[in-house]
């Protein structure tokens, strides 16, 4: 993805990564906004998101409604439409 271009928009409802994905992502990543461990917890629910910005040098931050934390777009999956509503909460 170009900078400063958002894979979601405001109001779009996500899923998050499964967990081994999001430890790997946490075991990986060594830069800004680490995951912390209660966001492990949240693996593979659906959330909207509450609004979304850029960190400097243009990666997409989401912050999701009702979830901890603030989210990078790699930990994040588009939701088809015609799967079964399965939100997780």
């Amino acid at each position: 993805m170009p900078p400063y271009e958002a894979r979601f928009a405001d109001k779009t409802e996500v899923q998050i990564v499964d967990r081994v994905q999001l430890e790997d992502f946490r075991a990986t990543w060594r830069y800004h906004h680490p995951l912390t461990a209660e966001q492990l917890d949240w693996a593979g629910r659906r959330a909207t998101i509450l609004e979304h910005g850029f960190y400097h040098g243009g990666d997409p931050l989401y912050r999701l409604e009702g979830v901890p934390g603030t989210w990078h777009e790699v930990c994040l999956t588009g939701i088809d439409a015609r799967a079964p509503n399965e939100r997780g909460t």
